[in-house]
């Protein structure tokens, strides 16, 4: 079996920091918004890139959304609850993208304020 190169240098190097879920959850949605806010930015010269770019945060928000949905999640109900909203309007907001009826900056700003909640800021929802 052949390993890939990523996954044999992580394993060689033994001071390779260990990630915690809410730090790896961060990264993703950075890494997402990013892609959002850069496709949006050149999307008259890209549009299929804004198509991926919208489709891969509404992955992000569906999973999530089976997250906080299943019984045995451990987040207080009341941010369940919020963080489902966000992710019917996310989806919801994103189709509009998608038809050019609405900006993708909405969808920036609620992966924001996710992310300044994953930081302990507040305004996760």
């Amino acid at each position: 079996m052949q390993t890939a190169p990523a996954v044999r240098a992580a394993y060689a190097r033994p001071d390779t920091p260990v990630r915690s879920p809410r730090a790896l959850e961060y990264e993703l949605f950075a890494r997402i918004t990013r892609a959002l806010a850069e496709a949006w930015e050149g999307r008259r010269d890209r549009p299929a890139a804004l198509a991926r770019a919208v489709h891969d945060n509404g992955r992000l928000w569906r999973a999530l959304a089976a997250d906080v949905a299943d019984p045995g999640n451990a987040l207080p109900p009341e941010l369940r609850a919020r963080l489902f909203y966000l992710h019917e309007f996310s989806v919801a907001h994103g189709r509009k993208v998608l038809d050019g009826s609405a900006e993708a900056g909405a969808l920036v700003e609620v992966n924001r304020a996710v992310m300044r909640g994953l930081r302990g800021e507040g305004g996760a929802a």
